[in-house]
């Protein structure tokens, strides 16, 4: 006696009705659908793929992938999905996950240490084949709780210490030499670079380079502000400040991201300040709405959707077995100069 289906029910075709409908096993069907089409008869595979069509038979994937030891599932997490950075990855990720048929499933940490957890957890119990992680930061939690998940694993823009993993990231230190250079030939005297707090390797770097060239020209003046990307308050403070100490020096700010660089942007409005008439303004990552605001904000642009790319197919070497040593795979980026920088 076959079960009482509920009012509305959707009832779903399962591999013993094709059998059925093909007059075959389920072995031969299960051949069909597992790429061993080759065993069977021409005459048998017309019948299992007309049976398919006509049940409008949809394969289980969580069977399947039991029974194979993968899900095609890969992870995505990242620290801020409002980033522009962060967009631009996600792309490049989704993009080489549908080449390589992998099914990609996204997770936002909000810059969250227990968040982050949570979601390497949680795709652990999905048992996906593998993860790339845009890591919250460089504290020691970190460490354990990536070292836990037990998967392969790509790591984007930031490291975490002590933690051997794939990186793929953007030169660093020569993307902030570019950018200084710009602004010291542009005939800038006063630079400040503002960053939220170092608790990336990413922002780091950036100042420690950034520094490292203001000690190579004494006769300029570099100055560094650490601010909360939401401070409003603090950062008008900053720059204020900053105006007011070098009132008769050309100046120019420097941001350590576009998200920061948005909320420069705000601040100077706040403060009447022109960027490109009154100070120069500069930021890490290109922003879509760059070349619109007042005479253009110069930006260094990142190659993220061609990073995000990278990580995937990096991943999917090492779920395929690759055993070779870890590396960095740093990218270029490209000065994109605006009127911001322009040179009195």
């Amino acid at each position: 006696m076959s079960k009482k289906q509920e009012p509305g029910a959707v009832v779903r075709a399962t591999i013993r009705d094709v059998a059925s409908a093909a007059k075959t096993g389920k072995t031969s069907v299960s051949r069909y659908l597992n790429g061993e089409q080759h065993l069977l008869s021409d005459s048998l595979k017309e019948r299992i793929g007309r049976a398919i069509s006509l049940l409008d038979y949809q394969p289980s994937q969580m069977a399947r992938s039991l029974k194979s030891g993968q899900t095609r599932l890969i992870g995505l997490i990242l620290a801020d999905i409002t980033n522009p950075y962060s967009v631009d990855v996600m792309r490049g990720v989704e993009a080489a996950c549908r080449q390589e048929g992998l099914t990609l499933l996204v997770c936002n940490t909000n810059n969250e240490l227990d968040q982050e957890k949570h979601y390497l957890q949680l795709l652990s119990s999905y048992r996906v084949d593998g993860i790339v992680v845009n890591a919250v930061g460089m504290r020691e939690a970190a460490i354990s709780t990536l070292q836990q998940a037990n998967l392969p694993m790509v790591l984007i823009d930031r490291k975490v210490a002590n933690f051997a993993c794939d990186v793929i990231g953007l030169k660093n230190v020569e993307a902030t030499q570019m950018m200084t250079d710009h602004l010291v030939q542009q005939g800038f005297e006063a630079l400040l670079f503002v960053s939220e707090p170092a608790t990336v390797n990413t922002r780091f770097d950036r100042l420690r380079t950034f520094l490292q060239r203001m000690q190579q020209s004494p006769q300029l003046t570099g100055e560094q502000g650490e601010i909360e990307l939401y401070n409003a308050e603090g950062l008008d403070n900053l720059l204020r400040d900053f105006v007011a100490r070098h009132a008769d020096k050309h100046k120019a700010v420097m941001c350590v991201n576009g998200a920061l660089t948005l909320q420069v942007a705000r601040a100077m409005q706040r403060l009447n300040l022109r960027w490109g008439p009154d100070i120069g303004l500069s930021g890490f990552d290109e922003l879509v709405w760059a070349d619109l605001a007042g005479v253009g904000i110069t930006t260094l642009k990142q190659p993220t959707y061609d990073m995000g790319v990278a990580a995937l197919r990096q991943l999917v070497t090492r779920i395929q077995g690759n055993s070779e040593p870890v590396k960095d795979l740093e990218f270029s980026g490209e000065l994109v100069a605006r009127g911001s920088t322009a040179a009195r």
